[in-house]
């Protein structure tokens, strides 16, 4: 029996996360200065200085901190697939964070992501069926089951961290995403106590994040706060479609538009130019926008407004 309802506790666990990245943040900052973990302008960066890269560091451990808090205060919310969401999350952000100090190479980090994210399908997190209109529900085999599972946690993790070039932007993205999906986790029949506190926990430590990553930025989230933002989006997304029954199971595409229609677009133009589309470079959707002569804040306005938008139609069409 626990002493919080569901709402108190969602409240509850986006305030410690928040609270805590205004204190954790810093000192990650005074951490990474120290050590010479700066991220180093270059050619296809758009900083002029070095910037600290270990925000993920903060918001991993916000995010940890923050769900076990909730526990010692007697809510724990009970459910099989919890060990897959904070083992796989916690294992990528480890793969994010050694590329972030170290550098990995492309194909080792996919081959490292789709390993981590077999062990998360292994644990119950896995798309089993589809809605095809016309036709219905129809249940997938085993094998599509896993490389549709498979592609799109590997996918959704990539395609956060490939919007992470411009002060503000994927953490904006990210709490918005979070947002909508704990908003719709609440309002299913059973609510989705696990996906709803992990949305919202998420969400706080973003925000506690954001406050140093706007532009100006003092720190960058790196591959460990992309990666570990993105793999939690992609579980959570799929935590909800294992629970619709209807075209409603493809909200999600929408929640994430920003991220998915960026990788689609930079994936395509790489392919085409015969390029990896693993190889990263300077014209994703935000860099364009740079280009057609937006400040960096103004870009991530522009994005910011385009993915509450599908937020909101999301939430319409999930309701």
């Amino acid at each position: 029996m626990t002493f919080l309802q569901l709402s108190e506790a969602n409240i509850i666990g986006t305030v410690i996360a928040f609270i805590l990245g205004l204190f954790i943040v810093p000192l990650v900052i005074a951490y990474s200065e120290k050590k010479g973990l700066m991220d180093k302008p270059n050619e296809r960066k758009i900083h002029s200085h070095p910037i600290p890269r270990l925000g993920g560091v903060a918001i991993w451990i916000c995010s940890i901190l923050s769900f076990f808090s909730l526990i010692l205060l007697s809510y724990y919310p009970h459910r099989s697939l919890l060990s897959g969401l904070l083992l796989g999350s916690s294992l990528i952000f480890l793969l994010g964070l050694i590329d972030d100090i170290y550098g990995l190479g492309a194909k080792f980090k996919f081959i490292n992501q789709i390993t981590i994210a077999s062990i998360v399908f292994c644990l119950g997190v896995k798309i089993t069926t589809i809605f095809v209109p016309f036709i219905g529900l129809v249940e997938l085999h085993p094998i599509l089951s896993y490389f549709g599972t498979i592609a799109w946690i590997v996918g959704i993790s990539n395609a956060v961290n490939f919007i992470d070039g411009v002060d503000g932007l994927a953490g904006s993205v990210i709490t918005i995403s979070s947002v909508t999906l704990g908003l719709i986790a609440v309002a299913l029949v059973p609510s989705d106590t696990v996906s709803s506190l992990i949305a919202f926990i998420l969400a706080g430590s973003m925000l506690g994040f954001l406050t140093y990553n706007f532009h100006p930025a003092k720190i960058f989230m790196g591959d460990s706060g992309a990666l570990f933002a993105g793999f939690l989006l992609s579980v959570l997304s799929i935590m909800y479609q294992m629970k619709a029954t209807d075209i409603k199971m493809y909200v999600p595409l929408l929640i994430l538009a920003v991220p998915i229609l960026d990788i689609t677009f930079s994936s395509l133009r790489r392919i085409l130019k015969g390029t990896s589309p693993f190889v990263a470079d300077a014209e994703h959707i935000h860099h364009k926008l740079l280009k057609f002569g937006f400040s960096q804040n103004k870009a991530v306005l522009i994005l910011v407004a385009f993915s509450i938008v599908m937020g909101g139609i999301a939430t319409y069409i999930a309701a």
